[in-house]
């Protein structure tokens, strides 16, 4: 069974929190709120613990969001990295492709954070780890349209294209996920995205 979140605060608050708990709340209050809901007193609350433990662990509200744009930049690698690694398993072009669109939204658990993020590009602590984190999608995107046999300069083209494909339908799951095909639809839906980013010009 499950525990709620109040509980699960109280199981923190009964032992000494680390720096990974402080960085779990202000993901949490993230997707709620987006980075400015990232402070200190509110935090300390969610917690059940005082503001002394936060210093303990960080200097400042700065150095807390430092660790969890840290945590959330090996986050989002990893995930692409590994959609693209069961995708490689497949041997037909399309199917790799394919594979890719399924695995992504299978283990991407952080769209709200991701929006969040992208919302405070703005930021001088967000921009150069958002700036990596998209550079490094899309060089991990063109290495499987490298391996479906597209030249490096369509690779990256495509790859592109994809990552900005990825950005709007998360945009569209986090506001309005109505407007997305029912479950039924799936298929050919992701038959014409398998078509529409494999097929030659």
């Amino acid at each position: 069974m499950v525990r709620d979140a109040k509980q699960v605060h109280a199981g923190r608050a009964r032992r000494s929190l680390t720096a990974d708990d402080w960085v779990d709340a202000a993901l949490e209050a993230i997707r709620e709120g987006g980075l400015a809901a990232v402070a200190v007193e509110p935090l300390a609350k969610r917690l059940g613990a005082t503001k002394g433990s936060f210093y303990w662990h960080f200097s400042h509200r700065e150095a807390l969001i430092d660790a969890v744009l840290s945590r959330w930049e090996k986050r989002n690698i990893e995930v692409t990295a590994a959609a693209i690694e069961a995708a490689a398993a497949e041997s037909a072009p399309a199917e790799r492709l394919r594979r890719f669109f399924l695995e992504v939204p299978a283990t991407e658990t952080g769209h709200p954070v991701e929006v969040a993020m992208l919302a405070a590009a703005d930021h001088p602590q967000v921009l150069p780890v958002l700036k990596r984190v998209i550079r490094r999608r899309i060089d991990l995107i063109a290495g499987l349209f490298v391996d479906i046999g597209f030249s490096r300069e369509e690779a990256r083209r495509r790859g592109l294209m994809i990552y900005v494909y990825y950005v709007g339908q998360m945009a569209v799951i986090h506001a309005v996920p109505s407007v997305l095909p029912a479950p039924q639809d799936r298929e050919s839906y992701l038959d014409t995205l398998t078509y529409t980013f494999t097929r030659p010009d």
